[in-house]
């Protein structure tokens, strides 16, 4: 069962996560990065999932930087948005890797997001100390192609997302050459979470197995 803990960042920020831990010796440490939604039960859960499949897994509450506790329904996607648009990416930058240090000790650490999470995966895997990131569906890493991966990323986008047109994942894909690339045939957007109407069943499987195993070699 996972807990809440506090997190300090390099700039005396002080956020929420939420961490599990494996019951033996952890294999490595991860990262889960949320969607707009907030480290809500879904992102909780995803949380002890990979905890049970033996990683020192947390979550931190990006959104703590705009105000502690957002934790939003599914349907509000605006108010989602307006939180995550009034951040700035030096601060998130700050509380990725607070995280990621708060999980060392573990050994190497990797980073796995979904939706705004996918895009921030990509982001820490530019900016902080990460050995290896996934991201689901992140579209916004179109908007920092410029900045390049220092460690090996996995990409998942599902070919039917209404959010991420074929352009913007190729353009992703040719703005990061060296990334593994998935494109599910019968997904939409997150098509991950089986709290929402967009889950697709196969497709979450079939992106949990990829990821589960380039985690084991890029992780532990």
């Amino acid at each position: 069962m996972g807990k809440h803990i506090t997190l300090q960042a390099a700039d005396g920020h002080q956020l929420s996560a939420w961490v599990a831990a494996p019951a033996d010796k952890p294999r490595g440490g991860l990262v889960v990065l949320q969607e707009i939604f907030g480290v809500n039960h879904h992102i909780r859960q995803l949380t002890e999932r990979f905890a049970a499949a033996g990683y020192l897994a947390i979550a931190p509450a990006l959104f703590d930087r705009v105000r502690r506790g957002i934790e939003l329904p599914y349907e509000e996607i605006d108010t989602g948005r307006r939180a995550m648009m009034s951040l700035k990416r030096e601060g998130i930058v700050l509380d990725l890797q607070a995280a990621i240090d708060a999980v060392r000790g573990a050994g190497r650490v990797g980073a796995i997001g979904y939706c705004w999470g996918g895009a921030l995966a990509d982001l820490a895997a530019c900016q902080c100390d990460i050995d290896a990131a996934i991201s689901y569906y992140g579209r916004h890493t179109a908007t920092w192609l410029a900045l390049q991966p220092r460690c090996p990323v996995m990409y998942h986008f599902g070919k039917l997302d209404p959010y991420i047109p074929e352009d913007t994942v190729a353009a992703i894909r040719a703005g990061r050459p060296q990334g593994s690339f998935f494109i599910y045939e019968e997904a939409g957007h997150g098509f991950n979470c089986d709290e929402r109407h967009e889950y697709h069943a196969a497709s979450a499987e079939l992106a949990l197995e990829r990821s589960m195993a380039f985690l084991h070699e890029h992780v532990g």
